[in-house]
């Protein structure tokens, strides 16, 4: 009996992630609520508070295992030494690409549902942690090409550099594309857009050396 009660539990959640899942990616987060999600999975609306306490909850667990995965493929790019400083930028970048064309339904729930600020030291939220913690290696993999580079200028660059990888996320996030097929045609723009990023803030760098100089 207990074995069957496990089951029927395990079965819940399962169809309730999916209804939030689906329901978080055809009308956002905030549109969503509880009611509709335990509607939409076919339970009554006091059965989803028995296994979740909120949205926010319901956000951590779709969101969480892929995002702690896309660390992990991150940070092993970023330990890979044998590489050059620039490579390990662009190879940490066409990964974080990569991993949003493929999850483009939910793109915006992964990234944008409850954000806090990127450089924020302790967001409240567990999945704002672990997002902090993807910008922070996309960071670090940027500071190994921009050694001498001050912190304010560091934290800057990282902005910018972030940003315009989410600009290339957002200008296929409706394309007929399927991923695969996508970064193999573009892997070389994408590579192209990190060496004129790169670029730019070694330029800005040498401008501020110069007029702090005079």
């Amino acid at each position: 009996m207990l074995r069957k009660q496990e089951l029927r539990s395990t079965e819940t959640r399962h169809d309730i992630l999916s209804a939030a899942g689906t329901l978080f990616a055809k009308r956002g987060f905030d549109a969503v609520t509880m009611r509709k999600i335990a509607g939409q999975a076919g339970y009554s609306h006091t059965t989803i508070y028995i296994h979740f306490k909120d949205k926010e909850a319901l956000l951590h667990e779709l969101s969480m295992p892929p995002l702690q995965e896309l660390k992990q493929r991150m940070e092993a790019i970023l330990l890979h030494h044998e590489s050059s400083a620039e490579e390990r930028l662009k190879g940490i970048s066409r990964e974080f690409i990569h991993f949003c064309l493929q999850n483009r339904t939910m793109y915006t729930i992964f990234f944008g549902a409850k954000a806090a600020r990127v450089d924020e030291e302790q967001p409240a939220l567990a999945i704002n942690q672990l997002r902090n913690e993807l910008f922070r290696l996309l960071q670090q993999a940027l500071q190994d090409c921009l050694e001498r580079q001050r912190n304010d200028l560091l934290l800057a660059s990282a902005r910018i550099f972030f940003f315009t990888i989410h600009g290339i996320v957002g200008t296929y996030t409706y394309s007929a594309e399927i991923p695969e097929a996508l970064m193999e045609r573009l892997s070389p723009t994408f590579d192209d857009a990190v060496e004129v990023l790169l670029l730019g803030f070694q330029q800005q760098q040498k401008r501020r050396v110069l007029a702090n100089e005079n």
